[in-house]
């Protein structure tokens, strides 16, 4: 898979880029990335990107050629999505990971100050999505949460996808209790019935712990 992701501050990226799983992933070329500095394409001396809304109201807002122009450089190569980070975009899940997961090509864009301008969102964005009822101040963060989210789905990156195919929020639950070594640690056991190696036990008290737990803390996803 192909992400390519416009932003304001690509240097925020770097860390993100070059560890853990995303690192390997690149390495075994089953992801490449590419980020895009919306600055480029300012028609201003000073590369400014942001100008004072009509309306008279508070903050700043991204203008919209240099971003629509990052956007339309990103299509030359061919089509793809475009997917806006934005509050009043549809709540992030792992279905809508897994969806973008099957995808070969991806444009990620992450906005900053107050929004970009509509006119943008209208003509060019294909889909918007949210983290949650917060703000913050740019899409940057938002951007490396799905890139990380939808990576980890992608054959190849995970040494076992099987752990992926068995995270919270697969067949509408959440995950269950994990234990590693020791099999006794502060005089708390691990529960005997992971200890016994009977596969299909194992499996029943996985199923009803991950119930147990979905319906004390997100009774919501049962109802899906």
């Amino acid at each position: 898979m192909q992400i390519e992701v416009l932003t304001l501050f690509p240097a925020m990226f770097d860390g993100f880029s070059a560890t853990s799983m995303i690192a390997r992933a690149q390495k075994q070329k089953a992801l490449k990335l590419r980020y895009t500095d919306i600055r480029r394409f300012s028609k201003d001396k000073h590369h400014k990107v942001d100008d004072y809304p009509y309306g008279g109201f508070a903050g700043m807002v991204m203008q919209a050629q240099p971003v629509f122009e990052a956007i339309d450089s990103c299509l030359d190569s061919g089509p793809a999505p475009v997917i806006y980070f934005s509050p009043q975009g549809r709540v992030l899940t792992q279905d809508i990971l897994r969806h973008y997961s099957t995808m070969k090509r991806l444009i990620l864009l992450c906005g900053h100050y107050k929004d970009i301008d509509q006119r943008v969102r209208d003509l060019a964005v294909s889909d918007e999505i949210s983290l949650g009822d917060y703000v913050l101040s740019g899409g940057e963060l938002a951007a490396m949460i799905f890139i990380d989210g939808v990576s980890r789905l992608i054959p190849g990156v995970l040494s076992d996808i099987a752990s992926a195919e068995s995270d919270s929020f697969t067949a509408n639950k959440l995950g269950f209790p994990c234990y590693s070594r020791p099999e006794s640690f502060l005089e708390i056991p691990v529960p005997e019935v992971l200890r016994q190696g009977d596969h299909a036990r194992i499996n029943a008290w996985a199923n009803e712990q991950a119930e147990m737990l979905t319906r004390s803390r997100r009774p919501d996803l049962l109802k899906k």
